[in-house]
């Protein structure tokens, strides 16, 4: 059972959400916060599974409640998927870059809300792909040059592939016809090169593969 809570200062909001998802048989709102104070409070008091996050909330935000949620070690299987309302909304690349495993924009079809709570917890993809590349490509233009390439000399050649095809947000099965090689062989790749980097899931590799320079907006196309 994956275990979900809401943060969101709108009740119809969590209310909506949470007819959703506990219509769902793998899926059950573990609880609601209607600021950052509480969510934070609410995550360390039931350990969730997923944090859907709301970005613009009362006392604390979304992003400073998902930046303490992430830099917390004792709440390190706890991921946050931002909400937006705007999909081009300036603070989501911030978002990913404090933590966040993905974001959604609050009108996202159905479906796609219940496929992206599940891909986070299983790890295997970025949410909303397509908006993610845009949002990455459009800020990453604008953040700071890309940092020294000693940030990846412990990477073999391979490895450095992979993050790459990660950056330009292929998913693993597309990375592994890319590459010719097993999904599961392509899963390897990626998580060890996590590892290695010390990131916390896909959406942050992705960051770092722009920000190490390895991969340019421009190549999205």
């Amino acid at each position: 059972m994956i275990r979900v809570l809401l943060a969101d200062d709108q009740s119809l909001v969590r209310a909506g959400f949470r007819a959703l998802l506990d219509a769902q048989p793998d899926l059950e709102v573990a609880g609601e916060a209607s600021d950052g104070e509480e969510a934070l409070r609410r995550v360390r008091e039931l350990r969730p599974d997923v944090v859907l996050m709301d970005i613009r909330m009362p006392r604390l935000d979304g992003l400073a409640a998902t930046r303490r949620i992430t830099e917390d070690p004792s709440l390190a299987d706890v991921k946050v998927v931002m909400l937006t309302t705007f999909e081009l909304d300036a603070y989501v690349f911030e978002a990913i870059r404090s933590g966040a495993s993905g974001f959604l924009v609050k009108d996202t079809e159905p479906e796609e809300l219940l496929r992206a709570v599940r891909a986070v917890v299983a790890g295997d993809a970025l949410l909303s792909p397509g908006v993610t590349r845009r949002l990455i490509a459009e800020f990453a233009a604008r953040s700071k040059e890309p940092a020294a390439a000693d940030a990846l000399a412990g990477l073999t050649e391979r490895e450095r592939e992979v993050m790459a095809l990660v950056g330009m947000g292929l998913s693993n099965e597309e990375i592994a016809r890319r590459l010719v090689v097993s999904p599961l062989t392509a899963k390897t790749h990626v998580s060890r090169t996590m590892v290695k980097l010390g990131a916390r899931d896909r959406a942050q590799l992705v960051v770092l593969a722009y920000e190490s320079g390895l991969v340019r907006p421009g190549w999205l196309g």
